[in-house]
């Protein structure tokens, strides 16, 4: 009887030493997968988009409202004329693409705002939306956020309106 005793102990303590390395590679694979849930960790920005017919203006910002970047149709064209076309937008997404990857950006929130009583916004709004997600950044949200006027100053243009 003592025999089978031994031999039963012997025979827990093998047992003993094989869960606890399945333990361990249980606790590595979820060191792991912690890893993993780092590097993919999304850093969200605001994108503040305001278009008129004369000029485009994006301003990039972290959730806290501090300013990643900073770019206008004028930084990248020396025409006047071109400052509210899609093409240029296009080319202020480039830039603007560049300093997000760079802050580590992958998720954004837009803003997009006209020219407050106008009904749309300028031409560059879309394709510089439309740009961004074709670069690889999840767009959580676009809002329009164009100021409505309520009354106030008296509009310019005399009693019979602004004659062209």
């Amino acid at each position: 009887m003592k025999k089978q005793k031994t031999e039963k102990t012997e025979e827990s303590e093998e047992e003993s030493p094989k869960q606890e390395d399945s333990k361990t590679e249980k606790i590595s694979e979820d060191d792991f997968s912690d890893n993993q849930e780092k590097k993919r960790k999304e850093i969200e920005a605001v994108i503040n988009i305001y278009t008129s017919f004369n000029n485009t203006l994006v301003h990039v910002t972290d959730m806290s409202g501090k300013t990643i970047t900073k770019v206008t149709g004028g930084m990248v064209t020396k025409h006047d004329r071109l400052k509210a076309n899609p093409t240029i937008a296009m080319f202020i997404s480039k830039k603007i693409t560049e300093n997000m990857k760079e802050a580590g950006i992958t998720s954004l929130y837009i803003r997009i705002r006209a020219k407050t009583g106008n009904p749309a916004p300028g031409p560059g709004a879309n394709a510089i939306i439309k740009s961004l997600s074709r670069e690889g950044f999840r767009i959580l949200n676009i809002l329009d956020v164009t100021k409505v006027a309520r009354g106030g100053p008296k509009k310019k243009g005399g009693r019979r309106g602004r004659r062209v």
